[in-house]
């Protein structure tokens, strides 16, 4: 299990196609991919598990993997949070 803290950058929080993009990179991956913030913990490959975390603008988030992948999980998670959530047209 590997796990990591992260500020959301991204204007609007973590919104319904900022949501889309990161469950999208999540369900790449075989891990058990979760979020946490506060007392709240999320599924990262659910839309609506995401969205009811209600992540703001400069939240901090820890995502934490587990699994066979975790390790490139979560730097494709990281990658997805600094790039503000865009998504890769390089695919």
């Amino acid at each position: 299990m590997v796990t990591e803290k992260m500020i959301i950058g991204v204007e609007g929080g973590l919104h319904v196609k900022a949501a889309t993009v990161l469950c999208n990179t999540a369900i790449r991956y075989h891990s058990r991919i979760d979020l946490s913030i506060g007392s709240i913990t999320a599924n990262a490959k659910s839309v609506l598990g995401v969205l009811g975390a209600c992540i703001k603008a400069g939240d901090t988030v820890e995502f934490c993997c587990d699994g066979i992948d975790e390790d490139e999980a979560l730097a494709g998670i990281r990658e997805v949070v600094q790039n503000d959530f865009r998504e890769n047209t390089e695919d």
